[in-house]
């Protein structure tokens, strides 16, 4: 056992020194005091990298398909009012929704930003009693309503019983809705008087909308779009006789929902127009994002980039629909995100390099400053003798 215990000493690297041999000096004492206190700053420092979390991105290819997509927006029009203010959808698989008013909610405010009322969009219009029929009557008691949609009806048995109807209506047919008050639907719900009443508001729409998941546009116009002759023109341009400034301050606008460290380009932008009319354009790139954070729960998002343009209605150039157009298309690229923390082996990897690294460097520099101590003092000595 002896001869066993003695091998195990000859292992020993690092072997001990009578400390009658030991030289304690005030550079060595100050030398271990700040070593000491760098080590404890680096090692709290890498205490606190390991504590707190990092984030992994990886880019993949987007091989998912259908589902859909999930838009949220809150837009100022300070010169536009909510009665004339529709939201428009379309996308390249054909699928089209006009004059949207799910999930919608608009204010109206003044010309100093406060807001006036607030109203959730709806279907249908106001019930009015007596309203004139198709065949020309007014209304009876226990008479079914049916209202004309004066020529635009499609077969025998339509019925247009709402002002918003009749426009709708109109829309189809690709005609201009020239003079509303000549429209008994229009004229009983005094849409011309609302609009003339809400002149010099603008309006604050926000909601979202669920779209499908293929390239498309949503764009927020003053009245229904329609195309006449190839032109996209819209329905109320007869109206106006000023035109319309499409002025406007996007308060948010994101693509699914909020992660951490998310970041949309587009919140808080403005821009403002000096001539009336004009399509302003906004052409985004959305990208794909898994974000899991450290728990596991995973947060199915996206991210976008985006350039802008301004088309004024310029003497010569094709009519363009005032209003401003979001054209959104889909990277094939998927961004993963995942937070987690750092591996405890590379933790003590790093404390094990800071504790023999900062011993070795001030090992050396005290070896330095003895020795040349040292020298100095035999320098001295000799010169006293001689």
């Amino acid at each position: 056992m002896d001869r066993v215990f003695q091998r195990l000493r000859n292992l020993d690297a690092y072997p001990k020194i009578n400390e009658d041999f030991y030289s304690r000096t005030f550079s060595g004492g100050l030398i271990t005091l700040i070593s000491s206190i760098v080590m404890l700053f680096l090692f709290f420092s890498e205490l606190r990298l390991y504590l707190h979390t990092v984030t992994e991105t990886k880019l993949v290819v987007d091989t998912s398909r259908g589902g859909t997509l999930r838009i949220n927006f809150d837009v100022t029009f300070p010169a536009v009012p909510c009665s004339v203010l529709t939201l428009d959808a379309m996308d390249i698989s054909g699928e089209q929704h006009h004059d949207i008013k799910h999930d919608i909610v608009k204010k109206r405010i003044d010309a100093h930003g406060n807001v006036v009322a607030v109203r959730q969009d709806g279907i249908g219009g106001p019930q009015i009693e007596k309203p004139l029929q198709r065949h020309g009557g007014r209304l009876e008691h226990n008479e079914k309503y049916c209202g004309s949609c004066y020529g635009a009806e499609v077969t025998d048995d339509d019925c247009c019983n709402s002002c918003d109807e009749v426009r709708e209506a109109y829309r189809k047919k690709g005609w201009g809705m020239t003079n509303p008050d000549l429209i008994d639907q229009c004229k009983r719900e005094g849409f011309v008087q609302k609009v003339k009443e809400e002149e010099g508001e603008g309006c604050n729409v926000y909601g979202f909308l669920e779209v499908n998941k293929v390239a498309g546009n949503f764009h927020f116009s003053p009245g229904k779009g329609f195309y006449q002759s190839n032109i996209h023109v819209n329905d109320l341009l007869a109206i106006s006789k000023d035109g319309y400034n499409i002025s406007h301050r996007i308060n948010k606008l994101a693509f699914g929902d909020h992660f951490p460290g998310v970041v949309n380009p587009l919140d808080g932008a403005q821009w403002f127009q000096d001539a009336p009319d004009g399509m302003y354009q906004y052409f985004i790139k959305v990208v794909p994002t898994i974000y899991t954070d450290i728990r596991g729960h995973t947060i199915q998002s996206n991210q976008f980039s985006v350039t802008e343009h301004f088309r004024s209605a310029e003497p010569g150039r094709p009519h363009s629909l005032p209003g401003v157009y979001f054209f959104y298309d889909l990277s094939p690229i998927k961004v993963t995100s995942k937070e987690e923390h750092s591996s405890f082996l590379h933790f003590m990897t790093n404390i094990c390099a800071i504790v023999g690294g900062i011993f070795t460097v001030s090992g050396i520099i005290d070896s330095f400053v003895y020795h040349g101590q040292r020298a100095i003092k035999k320098k001295m000595e000799l010169g006293k003798f001689s």
